[in-house]
């Protein structure tokens, strides 16, 4: 039965993480994204890939991001769509190219069984993704972040997620107290508490995220993390040892002073979802309000970075 609409939306790949987020908020059923780019730096850096489809590695190299909703609901999803891919147009830093939506009628329980066989855990060093319905015993040395079916797997943003979660790995040690800003699906707060923090404190101002991050600390069996519908910067009383944003550019360039409120003594910054040629001026940025940076990862055209605040 064909209860479901499959919406395509073709884009570039520098646009595909901004599309897949905003789709990911509207789907009934997950985001899938067509990039051949995403494989090709994941097979380089030695890593699994989580999902890519056959067509992936058609010569044509637009990118192809989808999303799953409900035949009922077809006219009015389109049209939010239609608004989402119009605000992002005017007001993304780079080009999304085409933005060109189609649709085609589905089998819900067919797309849905066919999506999940595709999938493959993540291992970025010690922390491994899972998603739920997979089966997965960890080695000795790994920890498990086990995400939602209702998440956006194989999207852009899996490069800048990766980066911070490596160095998650390096600058938070036991005891210590994370804030997660922009928390999304939650994976970078619940890779911090998997990874010994003491507390985890989860800001988004996106109910739909405060939903999903929930719903995964729950999955994960995780105790000692709270999620927050808030600005962070809208409350100076909350203090971390360690405080990571995997937020664009602009965003973070903006969030520069008011972060510094938000951090302890000599704490650690972790901000990714920088493009390599801003990179300068968010650094700049943080120079600026007294931080020093420390660590540096690059892959394709987003950065990382990791900063300590002054004492």
């Amino acid at each position: 039965m064909k209860d479901y609409i499959e919406i395509s939306v073709k884009t570039t790949h520098l646009g595909s993480e901004l599309v897949a987020d905003a789709l990911s908020e509207l789907s009934d059923g997950g985001v899938s994204v067509s990039d051949v780019q995403d494989v090709i730096d994941l097979e380089n850096s030695g890593k699994n890939w989580d999902y890519a489809e056959e067509s992936v590695y058609a010569k044509d190299k637009t990118v192809v991001v989808k999303c799953y909703v409900k035949i009922s609901e077809k006219t009015r999803k389109l049209a939010d769509v239609s608004r989402a891919l119009k605000s992002l147009k005017e007001n993304s830093p780079f080009d999304l190219g085409e933005l060109t939506v189609s649709e085609t009628e589905v089998d819900g329980e067919e797309w849905r069984e066919k999506w999940k066989e595709n999938f493959k855990p993540i291992r970025i060093d010690k922390i491994v993704i899972v998603p739920e319905w997979m089966e997965y015993t960890p080695q000795a040395h790994e920890k498990t972040v086990v995400i939602g079916s209702n998440m956006a797997f194989g999207t852009g943003e899996h490069e800048t997620t990766s980066m911070c979660v490596e160095l998650l790995q390096k600058y938070v040690d036991k005891n210590d107290t994370v804030i997660d800003v922009g928390t999304g699906s939650g994976i970078l707060g619940i890779a911090a508490a998997k990874l010994g923090a003491k507390n985890v404190i989860m800001t988004d101002i996106d109910e739909c995220a405060i939903t999903a991050s929930e719903q995964n600390i729950k999955l994960n069996g995780v105790k000692n993390a709270k999620v927050y519908l808030k600005n962070l910067l809208d409350d100076n009383t909350v203090k971390g040892d360690v405080i990571v944003a995997n937020i664009m550019a602009e965003v973070l360039i903006a969030f520069a002073a008011g972060l510094k409120s938000n951090l302890k003594s000599g704490g650690r910054v972790i901000l990714s979802g920088i493009l390599t040629d801003r990179l300068d001026k968010v650094i700049a940025a943080y120079k600026a309000q007294g931080f020093t940076l420390i660590d540096t990862e690059i892959k394709g055209e987003w950065a990382a970075i990791a900063l300590k605040g002054e004492k």
